[in-house]
């Protein structure tokens, strides 16, 4: 009897817990830990305002030049990807950006393409200075002028040497104004006097060389030494001005013995540093 009576509450108390609610159950399960799963390979990027009519396809794409060629750190400078699909291409506004400063968007000399540099008038050579006709004179007055012989070159190549002590420079100068000149020293331009006259001199301003970098710093009256087979001549600097890079004015042959000197104006290819300086 009391094992009947024992089997009958076992039983009874078993179908309880049968039917016993769901949420009467208490269970919890453990997450993994933060550092097992992988960061989000997305992101929310910032943009900042800028032009939204700006070509951005591979249309307008540039081949970036080599490292340490002169435009190495001039932006927007190099060889376009697809040149035949240049916006303007087939209208003649395609710019070859080899070697020369560059032009954001391709366009035509009056840069219709719009945020873009302005296409020089002038011939540029490969280092992005301009380059000038021998003829060059001022006006139909009598010029001083000095042309370079075969005779003037040193047994290293160079045509003389180059001193401004108040930014401790001296560099050797070299005939034009292309990448290779401007690899070894300073640059002469071509069809610029190398002596009577005006001389003309190009340099960089950074990367592999930076033989000009401090020259729009000079101030009035400090000088500048050019050293030829010729002699040895000094000048007192008399202005120091950005000018756009159409302008050849101080390419021009002079009257008076004077010295003009060129080069890059970081980060804007659309103008140059020029200092001129008078015999003293």
């Amino acid at each position: 009897m009391k094992k009947s009576l024992k089997s009958l509450l076992l039983a009874v108390m078993l179908t309880t817990l049968c039917v016993a609610p769901a949420h009467a159950l208490e269970y919890t399960i453990d997450g993994a830990d933060d550092y097992l799963f992988g960061r989000p390979t997305s992101d929310d990027t910032t943009y900042e305002w800028e032009n939204p009519n700006v070509d951005r396809s591979k249309n307008t794409a540039l081949i970036p030049p080599g490292f340490g060629t002169p435009t190495s750190y001039l932006p927007n400078s190099g060889e376009y990807l697809t040149p035949n699909f240049v916006p303007g291409a087939l209208n003649g506004g395609l710019v070859n950006q080899v070697g020369s400063v560059g032009n954001p968007n391709g366009g035509t000399s009056t840069n219709t393409m719009g945020g873009g540099y302005p296409v020089p008038d002038t011939s540029l050579d490969s280092s992005g200075f301009p380059t000038v006709d021998s003829g060059s004179s001022t006006g139909g007055q009598a010029t001083a002028f000095t042309e370079v012989t075969s005779g003037l070159y040193y047994a290293n190549g160079s045509l003389g040497t180059l001193k401004i002590p108040s930014i401790g420079l001296t560099v050797g100068v070299y005939e034009g104004t292309g990448s290779a000149p401007l690899l070894k020293g300073a640059g002469h331009f071509e069809g610029t006097s190398i002596w009577n006259g005006n001389v003309a001199i190009a340099g960089h301003n950074r990367g592999v060389r930076n033989d000009f970098g401090k020259i729009h710093m000079l101030k009035t009256g400090d000088t500048i030494t050019l050293t030829t087979a010729l002699g040895t001549r000094t000048y007192a600097v008399t202005s120091v001005s950005k000018v756009s890079v159409n302008d050849t004015s101080g390419l021009s042959a002079s009257t008076d013995n004077q010295i003009t000197l060129y080069t890059c104006v970081e980060n804007q290819p659309a103008f140059r540093w020029c200092v001129r300086a008078l015999e003293s």
